[in-house]
């Protein structure tokens, strides 16, 4: 047996083995692309417009948001010009919630509290990253089954490579009038070989979240040899807890001093209230909603008001390395973000494509199989 059948083999029995999951992770990949296209289209409730009037405090809409969570905590309040104010609330222990209340901004008139539980991009993505099972269940099936993927891509490169010159040229086009089986072979692997080198993207993105070792080997190889500074909490001074600066929260101090820092600003800026005695407050600016890569997280005392550097990479973007900018920049490849509105095209395609190729692949499977049958039997 040669080189090429033996790959063919491999290549055979990992789509054979992987080919629903990859199937899964095509379609669930198609609905994300445009996840935030499809909500400002169709839930009028997210924008709120611009006015001369002044922004309500961070403590004021936190209050009014808590009336209709009584009983859970607030984790960050959000602006957004042209949009409206959230207040998100998110919690673990000793009950899972996630909500999302949308304020105007202005007045404080809550426009909509959304369950997130229930939301139906929420329910995709928790299929895309976790089959919906607990996360150390679910995460590590798909990431081996994305792992497969890649080693499918590679070996499908490999069997697609012409023997000589002459079928070259026929291995980048389709036979769009030659019998069923044929245009489904070339659909098999004119397209895998076109969208191989955007999927290897996606997939690579994918094993970073799917697999620590992955995402330190990668960290290590862009750094050079180093590696990655851990995210470690920070505390503020409790011994202080006498100190509070007088009658205006400190909330809205750190925002008002934000709001001073960056006039005019046309990005997000995030709240996120302390949890506890010990908690520090976290300001989380982001320049740019269309991607996440480019926040900057500040870190105060709650107390004393005093900023508290970091060394991990969810610190100021100035102080990143390029390592960690490649890092901060995993999801928004992976979604495709990282290239606007052409890029999340682009990543639809490449998953459209990738759900096909387990279809396309097992009927090549399926033909051959009964041409083998018909062989034996006659």
């Amino acid at each position: 047996m040669t080189i090429k059948k033996l790959i063919g083999k491999l290549h055979l029995w990992l789509g054979l083995i992987s080919g629903l999951l990859v199937l899964f992770l095509g379609i669930t990949g198609c609905i994300l692309a445009f996840e935030r296209e499809i909500e400002n289209a169709t839930q009028p409730y997210r924008f709120t417009k611009t006015q001369q009037s002044t922004l309500l405090q961070p403590s004021v809409l936190k209050q009014i948001a808590d009336q209709e969570l009584p009983g859970k905590a607030a984790h960050s309040i959000g602006y957004e010009p042209g949009k409206s104010a959230t207040a998100v609330y998110y919690g673990e222990k000793p009950e899972a919630y996630y909500y999302i209340v949308f304020l105007n901004p202005y007045t404080g008139k809550v426009l909509e509290v959304k369950n997130m539980s229930d939301d139906f991009f929420r329910i995709v993505i928790m299929g895309h990253f976790y089959l919906w099972l607990p996360p150390h269940i679910g995460q590590p099936i798909l990431a081996s089954a994305t792992l497969v993927f890649v080693l499918l891509m590679i070996t499908g490169v490999i069997l697609w490579w012409p023997r000589h010159k002459t079928a070259f040229k026929q291995r980048f086009t389709i036979k769009w009038n030659a019998r069923w089986r044929r245009r489904n072979y070339d659909l098999h692997n004119v397209l895998g070989f076109y969208i191989t080198w955007v999927a290897i993207f996606l997939a690579l993105t994918g094993l970073v979240m799917g697999f620590q070792w992955f995402s330190n080997s990668v960290y290590w190889i862009a750094s050079g040899g180093k590696q990655e500074v851990a995210y470690q909490e920070i505390f503020s001074d409790s011994i202080l807890i006498w100190n509070k600066a007088g009658n205006i929260p400190a909330i809205d101090k750190l925002w008002h001093k934000t709001m001073q820092e960056n006039p005019g600003y046309k990005g997000s800026i995030e709240i996120h209230p302390p949890e506890n005695t010990k908690s520090v407050i976290e300001v989380a600016i982001n320049p740019n909603t269309d991607t996440f890569w480019q926040y900057d997280y500040l870190f105060y005392d709650q107390y004393t008001l005093k900023e508290k550097e970091v060394k991990h990479r969810y610190g100021k973007l100035q102080n990143a390395s390029v390592a960690d900018k490649i890092m901060r920049m995993n999801y928004d490849i992976h979604v495709g973000a990282i290239g606007g509105i052409a890029g999340k095209i682009i990543a639809f395609l490449a998953s459209a494509i990738a759900a096909s190729m387990p279809v396309t692949g097992f009927l090549i499977w399926l033909g051959r199989k009964k041409k083998s049958c018909k062989k034996l039997n006659s």
